[in-house]
């Protein structure tokens, strides 16, 4: 499998109220060299967390102790610019599996949703309610179900809806990536090739 299947996640979350985060302030192009999936996390949002000297910068949210787990609560327009994967890449090495905003650039979510990272695109005052919600209480858990495709504010029980392609849907709650669903259905394949004439 590509990834880890994806069914229910009932964590913490990590905020990032800031509107048009681009892909290169998500993974800087420098770091674009490798080829393989790991070792990105370690630049995630690289500038913004570490000075010149590499020291790190104690305001930014993802140096702050306070706020952990496997949710990325971006504000609207997440993941604009270019179309390189590895801001995905960056955001499912560094341990997010759920990232949440009011808008999603398209060539980002479906490279989310590639890797086994699940967009979230819920209505800007359900957005809202979430920052004030880990404002409120860092430890506040928030419940992502992608069978019933939604997102959960369990301290409040307040919830909302949220759509996705089936076929992207299928593939998360497999863990499967486009290959690996091609090879899921192999036989099928054969079947249909061996009964169609050229």
């Amino acid at each position: 499998m590509a990834y880890d299947k994806f069914k229910v996640l009932s964590t913490t979350a990590v905020p990032l109220p800031i509107e048009n985060v681009d892909t290169d302030q998500i993974i800087p192009a420098r770091f674009l060299k490798a080829t393989e999936r790991k070792g990105f996390g370690d630049n995630l949002f690289r500038d913004w967390r570490y000075h010149p000297d590499n020291t790190p910068k104690e305001q930014f949210v993802l140096n702050n102790p306070i706020y952990s787990g496997k949710i990325l609560v971006g504000g609207a327009n997440f993941g604009s610019g270019s179309s390189r994967e590895h801001a995905a890449w960056a955001i499912y090495d560094y341990g997010f599996r759920c990232v949440v905003s009011s808008f999603f650039a398209d060539i980002f979510r479906g490279n989310c949703m590639n890797i086994g990272v699940l967009p979230v695109q819920v209505s800007p005052d359900f957005l809202i309610k979430i920052f004030e919600a880990i404002e409120s209480d860092p430890n506040t858990e928030f419940e992502v179900n992608l069978p019933e495709q939604t997102f959960t504010i369990k301290s409040t029980g307040e919830k909302e809806s949220f759509e996705i392609n089936d076929y992207k849907k299928e593939n998360l709650l497999n863990g499967f990536d486009d290959i690996d669903y091609l090879l899921n259905i192999k036989n099928e394949i054969e079947s249909f090739a061996k009964d169609t004439p050229l």
